[in-house]
């Protein structure tokens, strides 16, 4: 079952933009906290950027001040999730995904997508 489908992605120079975009299918993320997570070749995967149900936004480190999330929860049945980039690096490059934040009555291990890889090279 698919439940979050991210696009996005793509090869972009160093200095470059990029929007990621993430369609939760299912009533029941529009409940939780959601963030963008990535995973670098040979790195585990990390929580880059979230947002709560109150909308309060939150930053790793190596991304405050490039990156910017938002959703949409308008439509219940289908909420969003954006992530845009700027002054991407190389060491952006990774595979992103969408996905709830850990909290009670919910994990995220239980909803991984495909993500959408990202690239940043000259």
């Amino acid at each position: 079952q698919v439940h979050f489908v991210e696009s996005g992605g793509g090869l972009v120079h160093p200095g470059g933009s990029l929007r990621l975009s993430c369609v939760a299918l299912g009533s029941v993320f529009s409940l939780y906290g959601m963030g963008w997570y990535r995973q670098a070749p040979g790195k585990q995967r990390e929580l880059v950027a979230s947002v709560t149900t109150d909308r309060n936004t939150d930053y790793a480190d190596s991304v405050l001040g490039r990156f910017t999330i938002s959703r949409d929860t308008r439509d219940s049945a289908k909420n969003t999730l954006d992530l845009q980039m700027n002054s991407l690096k190389p060491e952006d490059t990774a595979v992103y995904y969408c996905n709830v934040l850990k909290a009670e009555g919910i994990d995220p291990n239980d909803y991984w997508g495909q993500g959408t890889q990202v690239t940043v090279s000259s």
